[in-house]
């Protein structure tokens, strides 16, 4: 199984690409942008009119929302362990972390780097901002707690919630204003440790 996937640095992409390596499948990258003043590639907003990325395709089919594509990708490989099955325990927690890390937390960081999309006016933006900051520092205390003193967020198991946490953490900015993973220890615990895998190290390399 081969797979293409709209790309760019800087986005959720990432975390799908290290998805990938870590199956094993081979994939090409088709390079894209998040840059908002630059236009995306008409076969891309085809596939997604929203024009963001990760956009996943494979034979005559396509996919795009990065938390779906870990579903997708863990279920369709499942020999890489990296999700529970349907009928397992930590199931339930895997599928909640994902889609709140999605509809929550990415959220969140939207409010911040994208005040226009939640704003009347430009005046209002900087309250948008603001407002972004206050909801990360909310959001990654839910996940601390949640963690508590586990070894990965499903427990003794890795898995791509892990892999999705860690890539939330790199869009974390000081500049902007964002907490650090200081803040949260236990996030930053488990996001050092995925660091370390060859995957991440390949796609996150400076």
């Amino acid at each position: 199984m081969s797979y293409k996937l709209y790309y760019a640095q800087g986005s959720a992409a990432m975390g799908v690409r290290v998805l990938l390596e870590e199956i094993g499948a081979p994939y090409e990258l088709i390079q894209t942008t998040i840059d908002m003043d630059k236009p995306r590639p008409p076969e891309q907003l085809a596939l997604n009119p929203n024009g963001w990325v990760p956009v996943l395709i494979w034979d005559d089919s396509a996919m795009y929302e990065c938390a779906a594509i870990t579903v997708f990708l863990c279920d369709r490989h499942p020999e890489a362990n990296l999700a529970p099955g349907v009928n397992e325990a930590e199931r339930g927690v895997y599928l909640q972390t994902l889609v709140y890390f999605s509809n929550t937390v990415q959220n969140a960081f939207q409010l911040n780097y994208y005040p226009e999309r939640f704003a009347d006016t430009e005046a209002e933006e900087p309250s948008a901002q603001r407002r972004g900051i206050r909801r990360l520092r909310e959001t990654w205390k839910v996940i601390d707690d949640q963690i508590g003193d586990k070894e990965w967020i499903l427990g003794d198991r890795f898995s791509a919630a892990d892999i999705y946490l860690f890539m939330l953490t790199t869009w974390l900015s000081t500049p902007h204003g964002h907490p650090t993973t200081d803040e949260f220890p236990n996030v930053k615990r488990i996001a050092d440790k995925v660091m370390q895998r060859p995957s991440v190290q390949l796609v996150y390399a400076k």
